[in-house]
């Protein structure tokens, strides 16, 4: 009876794995379409008001780079009309994926070393456009 209960489990362990059930299917599916659907991006960067002209020029270099790269649909940078230290960048990308290669790119890792101890705080979203 114990070697049957097993062998029982097994199969029937087997047979999930297998066929996921319509639940997992559908959360699979949801995954695999949020990592291949539209990602927006709002990064906020708030500068040291000693040092806004340095972040605002090092920002300004990332733009037409960004633009260039794959899987990029805009890349707009903002400065706050009452506070001048603060600064934006609204961004949409083709995927997540794409938005993760821009993450790792070298002008990134420039921007960061030529900003070090300018910025007061930073504050990346990641987004979904509902409507």
């Amino acid at each position: 009876m114990r070697k049957t209960v097993l062998a029982l489990g097994i199969s029937m362990l087997f047979i999930m794995c297998a066929n996921p059930t319509k639940e997992n299917k559908s959360e699979n599916t949801k995954t695999e379409i949020m990592s291949n659907q539209k990602l927006t991006i709002v990064a906020r960067i708030l500068a040291k008001p000693e040092k806004r002209d340095l972040v605002k020029s090092e920002l300004l270099k990332l733009i037409d780079i960004t633009r260039a790269e794959k899987g990029c649909i805009n890349y707009d940078l903002h400065q706050d009309n009452e506070n001048e230290n603060l600064f934006l960048f609204y961004e949409n990308w083709e995927s997540r994926e794409l938005w993760q290669t821009h993450m790792n790119n070298t002008h990134l890792a420039e921007y960061m070393k030529a900003t070090d101890g300018a910025v007061e705080e930073f504050v990346l979203n990641e987004m979904t456009q509902i409507d």
